[in-house]
């Protein structure tokens, strides 16, 4: 009689490949990554992208924070062009734009290359440099430089000194605008800290050698430091106008809800909160923040367009 021996299955599991008990630990790990994300994943789910598609249907309607939201449409969108206030609020916002991101840049980058250089209490030059950018935005700060620029105060008899007569900056229309950049200058911490690490990345070599060449020092900024630097400058240059664009504490304190003296102060987030929580226009309020997002977008979209012809990547071909 024929002895049958039994068969074993064969395993159909390609070698390498985790067992059913590998494939439950990958299922268990991966269930236990998605509970240490889920705070951040409801946060963002219900601070940020529900507000603000909340905001993008309120800007379709007419609210007053109490009543039913009622459906207008493009209303609100177009009742902007033809609000005095509005173009105001942009013609000065863009104004702020225009000056103060190049200066506080440009100062910010100066004081980078006097940090730059080893000498003794470097860190503590450092830390006084970035101190002001921990505190420039609070409502002290800004109660204070206000003090500081109005009539008969510390700057303003400092300039008497030297036969300059302002009257105050604060209440002057024509210097109320440049005492606000002065402010954002002051506070150059953050960009300068980005453009200190980017010139400790620029090799020695080429400095020595432009020096061999006999190029002078403005020749060897021109040549090397800012070609070497220009994607810091690109990064300081993108994040320095999108939080111009937000300027609201300073504004406020200084100008008040009218952006006083005479409008030059009425900064875009001035006039957006005044119309959400001074007059209860929730629903023009929202479409405004939308159309601040669209402008900041499109300026946004120019910068990464225009970096192309300026700013230079390390590796990359010519």
């Amino acid at each position: 009689m024929a002895t049958v021996t039994p068969v074993r299955p064969v395993d159909a599991t390609p070698p390498g490949a985790p067992g059913p008990r590998g494939a439950r630990r990958r299922s268990g790990d991966g269930i236990t990554g998605y509970f240490f994300l889920s705070p951040w994943m409801l946060g963002i789910l219900l601070l940020t992208l529900g507000p603000m598609a909340t905001s993008l249907y309120l800007s379709f309607t007419d609210y007053d924070l109490f009543d039913t939201p009622r459906w207008i449409g493009l209303d609100n969108y177009a009742r902007m062009f033809q609000d005095q206030r509005w173009l105001r609020s942009v013609q000065v916002t863009a104004l702020y734009v225009v000056l103060a991101v190049p200066v506080k840049l440009a100062v910010a980058l100066a004081v980078a290359l006097l940090l730059n250089s080893e000498r003794k209490g470097q860190g503590l030059y450092r830390a006084a440099f970035y101190g002001p950018s921990l505190i420039g935005g609070s409502v002290s700060v800004a109660i204070v430089w206000k003090a500081m620029f109005s009539d008969d105060a510390a700057v303003d008899q400092v300039l008497r000194v030297f036969g300059v007569h302002t009257g105050g900056w604060s209440g002057n229309p024509d210097f109320s605008l440049l005492m606000l950049v002065l402010l954002a200058t002051w506070q150059l911490g953050a960009p300068m800290v980005i453009f200190l690490a980017g010139l400790k990345q620029v090799p020695r070599e080429l400095y020595e050698a432009a020096e061999v060449d006999g190029a002078g020092r403005w020749r060897r900024f021109a040549s090397i430091t800012l070609p070497m630097i220009s994607p810091v400058v690109f990064f300081n240059l993108l994040m320095e106008t999108i939080n111009s664009f937000q300027v609201f504490t300073s504004a406020y304190v200084v100008g008040g809800p009218n952006g006083q003296p005479a409008g030059t102060t009425l900064f875009y987030t001035v006039y957006l909160f005044d119309r959400g929580f001074g007059d209860y226009r929730m629903g023009y309020a929202s479409a405004m923040a939308w159309m601040l997002l669209l402008g900041v977008g499109l300026v946004t979209a120019f910068l990464f367009r225009s970096a192309r012809g300026w700013v230079h990547y390390s590796g990359e071909k010519a």
